[in-house]
């Protein structure tokens, strides 16, 4: 090669490496992504009125199910279905004709047992007498004393019988055991139905009435002070929800079960409502609220500016340079647009509230004004691919 040509390769090597290096300084050259536009919102604790809110089952204090202790046909039925009975009313009856001979029999078979008792007992007394002169054998006395102890036992014996059959006429005829509302019959009349088998009606409680809820073991402490304090009637610590509807009466804890559920970790509660108008009904789903009792002020942020990935919680919290970092919180209770966070910021910290789905871990941001489109550059800061201006410009 000759020296000519090396020495044109060299100024060709020194020409591309002086346009190379004048790319680097040309205003067209691609820069970084811009700062996304955030709204900012300041931290703080505040006192929050707001409610916890427990899943509850409706429950009547006392329910029965009623079921024939006899076998029989239903022979008269003594209620109107879904009214309120009284404690010993006649409910239904059960025919008697069998149970009622059965008992006539029983009693007939007393008063020849007692019969012969007496006719024993004279006998014995009787042979008794003459052995103390020696006028009888000391056998006979023995089996006028043996007669007599078995028309004991069997007097005993009949006066059973006379009851378990009366027990039976008895149980043909059944009555409330206490005052609550009937549900709807199982049986018709006429029907036939089986001792013990047959479930003829439910009677229940209606007022007051119960509600139960299952809460964390945690919370034991909070429910147990909440009891021993007591309720006033026209306090609203606990109360019932129905979808959007709040039932109009107060209740009271009634019940703290007697131990944690170890499967679980929970432990059940029992309330009561008043229910002067039967408007709650055993077996209703529904929602107790109870009303926080926190000391201490609640920390609440805009519902918005909670991501959720994986079941867990997250906010963007700013950091020196302009940068922000994501953040793991607890939320709470919700209240209206805001949500309490019970761990994971403190006030005076600053989050992001608009723009948080163009960030990410350590991403930069400017501040726009509320309203503006989240995520988009602040007023003034160039957009990606946008020229850098020429300061030897600028200073003309």
């Amino acid at each position: 090669m000759s020296v000519n040509t090396i020495q044109n390769y060299s100024v060709l090597g020194l020409l591309l490496l002086a346009v190379a290096c004048g790319k680097k300084d040309q205003p067209g050259a691609m820069q970084g992504p811009p700062p996304a536009g955030v709204v900012l919102h300041e931290v703080k604790a505040s006192d929050a009125v707001y409610y916890d809110e427990y899943p509850a089952t409706i429950r009547a204090l006392n329910e029965v199910e009623l079921r024939a202790q006899v076998s029989g046909y239903i022979t008269a039925i003594h209620f109107t279905e879904g009214e309120v009975v009284k404690k010993g009313q006649k409910l239904y009856s059960i025919d008697q004709q069998q149970y009622q001979a059965n008992y006539q029999q029983a009693q007939a078979n007393l008063a020849v047992q007692e019969a012969n008792l007496i006719k024993a007992q004279r006998d014995v007394e009787r042979y008794r007498e003459l052995a103390k002169s020696d006028a009888i054998a000391k056998q006979q006395v023995d089996y006028a004393e043996a007669a007599y102890s078995a028309a004991l036992k069997q007097v005993d014996a009949a006066k059973a019988s006379v009851q378990g059959v009366q027990t039976n006429v008895r149980y043909s005829t059944i009555t409330a055991p206490f005052e609550g509302t009937i549900g709807i019959s199982q049986v018709r009349l006429g029907a036939a139905v089986s001792a013990g088998q047959t479930l003829l009606n439910t009677i229940s409680s209606d007022n007051p009435i119960a509600a139960d809820i299952t809460v964390d073991q945690k919370e034991i402490l909070r429910f147990t002070q909440l009891q021993a304090k007591g309720q006033s009637p026209k306090d609203s610590t606990f109360r019932l929800a129905f979808g959007g509807e709040v039932y109009n009466k107060p209740g009271k804890i009634s019940v703290i079960d007697r131990a944690v559920d170890q499967n679980t970790g929970s432990i059940r509660m029992r309330l009561t409502f008043p229910n002067d108008g039967n408007v709650l009904r055993a077996g209703m789903s529904g929602t107790l609220q109870v009303l926080s009792t926190s000391n201490t002020a609640a920390v609440l942020v805009p519902y918005k500016a909670v991501t959720e990935q994986l079941g867990e919680f997250f906010v963007y919290v700013t950091i020196p340079e302009n940068k922000v970092t994501q953040r793991k919180v607890v939320l709470g209770q919700q209240i209206g647009n805001n949500v309490i966070v019970k761990s994971g910021l403190q006030a005076g910290e600053t989050i992001v509230v608009e723009g948080v789905q163009n960030l990410r871990e350590g991403a930069s941001y400017a501040v726009v004004q509320p309203g503006a489109a989240p995520g988009a550059p602040a007023a003034g800061a160039p957009a990606a691919g946008a020229a850098k201006p020429d300061a030897k410009a600028e200073k003309k």
